[in-house]
């Protein structure tokens, strides 16, 4: 019986990204000891059929915790932003769970098993949007030159949210947490802890996002345990992009190092002349190699 369990979710516009993570996965020898699953928020019916092969078990997502269908407008893909705090409750058999966005794909299984040891005794395995090269961390607006209007992602959510300035002062300044790839026992009390927070910011804030405002919450409001992992275990492109390794055929990080990327993710897409990579196949952008060449390269699985 597998005890850990890899799981994302997709609809039918995103089944390409799901289907190319789950053979980013499957092309590792460790996988054949980590269970796949998968929540369907729009699946077609073939893709289903196409899946069920590669994987160990499909689910329909639901709607966890009740949301004014006014917010949802047919977006059955939003479940994502719910479902994904209740993973035992659909897939209960495993005592481990590592979510993967279906933007996101495995270029190094290090991170894989970095994740799962992460979780151990109840902590939350997660990567803060924060590393060498970071130019900023948040957005304000200056007025008259000295005062300032906070624009971070946090603050911004938490406003729009509701949940009161004290505690979004708290999240202010605190580096943004992606709740992309994350890790958690079956056991811990992250999940309670994640779900009340989650039916706080789902009261007024949008579906979007608010997730990931509710596990920040979690952590710099509730204290949650968290075990942080480095930023190439869930490398968010949009953010900042990788080098190319040609010797090796691998993703790296821009700095010295190098390490290798662990999971990379398109996050809020790679544009180029108004398409998104995440859609589009054929787009591909100029990326610098380590020799400090210029390639063109996609940053999608195998392409």
């Amino acid at each position: 019986m597998k005890k850990n369990v890899i799981v994302s979710l997709a609809d039918a516009n995103y089944f390409p990204l799901l289907n190319e993570l789950v053979d980013s996965i499957k092309r590792f020898e460790e996988s054949k000891n980590v269970a796949i699953c998968i929540l369907d928020a729009g699946l077609e019916n073939e893709q289903i059929e196409k899946l069920s092969k590669k994987v160990d078990e499909i689910k329909p997502a639901e709607w966890d915790i009740e949301v004014p269908g006014y917010k949802v407008k047919g977006k059955e893909w939003l479940k994502s932003q719910v479902s994904r705090a209740f993973l035992p409750k659909y897939f209960p058999s495993y005592e481990k769970y590592l979510w993967i966005d279906c933007d996101a794909w495995v270029n190094d299984w290090n991170s894989v098993d970095l994740y799962f040891k992460a979780c151990n005794n109840g902590k939350l395995g997660i990567t803060q949007t924060i590393g060498p090269g970071y130019k900023i961390t948040s957005k304000v607006n200056w007025l008259f030159g000295k005062l300032a209007l906070i624009k971070s992602q946090n603050f911004k959510h938490a406003v729009k949210s509701k949940i009161g300035y004290a505690d979004a002062r708290k999240l202010a300044f605190a580096p943004h947490i992606n709740i992309g790839v994350f890790s958690l026992e079956k056991n811990s009390n992250g999940w309670s802890v994640w779900q009340n927070n989650l039916s706080k910011t789902l009261k007024a804030g949008n579906i979007f996002g608010s997730e990931g405002l509710a596990i920040n919450m979690s952590v710099y409001i509730d204290d949650l345990e968290t075990e942080f992992l480095p930023l190439n275990c869930n490398w968010i492109t949009s953010n900042m992009l990788p080098k190319y390794d040609e010797k090796h055929s691998i993703f790296v990080e821009p700095y010295l190092p190098n390490y290798k990327i662990g999971i990379m993710h398109l996050a809020a897409g790679i544009w180029k002349d108004g398409r998104d990579m995440r859609v589009d196949k054929s787009v591909k952008i100029e990326i610098e190699t380590l020799d400090k060449k210029k390639i063109l390269k996609s940053l999608r699985y195998n392409i």
